[in-house]
């Protein structure tokens, strides 16, 4: 864990719970996509970054979800160096409670004010065009959060951030969260068509090609989505559903869980209602979901 891989020239990414990119500017001067998951993970990217005589320059955050700024904060304060994060990320990322506070939907308990969802704030800015070393490209790719980008480097690795999870983690764990299913779909079907020479996902190993994995990933959304579609057949409370989903997919409810899995599963309510394939109806004051 927290080995250096080399890709391409310049490219390299942190083997970590969530790859950390690494891209040599020049001889001395290195930026990250990413910074794992929290200030030991932080400390393992100093200890590389000493060992090979490199000076970070900058973080460019794909999205603000904890596992990926949670280094944020000591590397700036040891480095000085800069961090950009795009769109409403960089809200969050200065903001780390929204996170919590949005999947809760309102004040979150302590159970959720920890480490793996809630990260240490840091004076992030906003991601432009204009920041990014010569030679790269921002890719946006929404839907697994609200505003989440991939980047292409000068040396043609494109970094996937969270649009894609290994077949081993879905086949694990089944519901992967997700913020908005319909964009998820679509951003699936724009990587099928990247051209890259090596791409570097998060969750998933490196591949030089990717259409299989973005495939399962969207047949995965797919099947789930005719799952809760089958258990609307009748009028069902939405923690009726989020139960009946937990026992068949053998997972085991906690706060986390019910924050991360009850939000994609509402994500994905959302996304079948306005597919006209079911419809929220209110019964005796009561939200019920049933297909159409």
């Amino acid at each position: 864990m927290y080995e250096l891989i080399q890709v391409a020239e310049k490219s390299y990414y942190i083997q970590s719970p969530a790859k950390i990119g690494l891209v040599r500017i020049d001889d001395t001067q290195v930026c990250l996509i990413d910074s794992g998951n929290d200030k030991d993970a932080g400390k393992k990217v100093r200890q590389i970054l000493d060992k090979n005589g490199w000076t970070l320059s900058a973080i460019y955050n794909t999205h603000s979800n904890a596992d990926h700024i949670g280094g944020n904060k000591y590397l700036q304060t040891q480095t000085g160096c800069r961090i950009y994060a795009p769109g409403k990320e960089c809200a969050f990322t200065r903001h780390p409670v929204l996170e919590p506070m949005m999947l809760y939907g309102g004040c979150p308990p302590k159970d959720l004010r920890h480490k793996f969802m809630m990260a240490q704030e840091s004076d992030a800015e906003y991601l432009t065009k204009s920041v990014l070393p010569e030679g790269w490209e921002i890719i946006d790719l929404p839907g697994h959060f609200l505003d989440m980008v991939g980047f292409r480097t000068a040396d043609d690795v494109v970094y996937l951030a969270d649009c894609l999870s290994s077949q081993a983690t879905l086949d694990k764990y089944q519901i992967g969260f997700i913020y908005d299913v319909g964009t998820y779909i679509e951003t699936l079907e724009k990587v099928k068509k990247l051209d890259a020479r090596m791409f570097v996902p998060a969750h998933a190993d490196a591949a030089e090609d990717i259409v299989p994995l973005a495939q399962y990933n969207i047949d995965k959304v797919h099947q789930i989505g005719n799952q809760i579609e089958e258990l609307c057949k009748e009028p069902i409370l939405f923690e009726v559903l989020l139960q009946k989903l937990f026992t068949k997919y053998d997972l085991k409810m906690t706060f986390e869980q019910h924050a991360l899995v009850g939000s994609t599963v509402r994500s994905y309510l959302t996304w079948l209602k306005e597919s006209g394939r079911i419809q929220a109806i209110f019964v005796q004051n009561m939200l019920l979901w049933e297909r159409i």
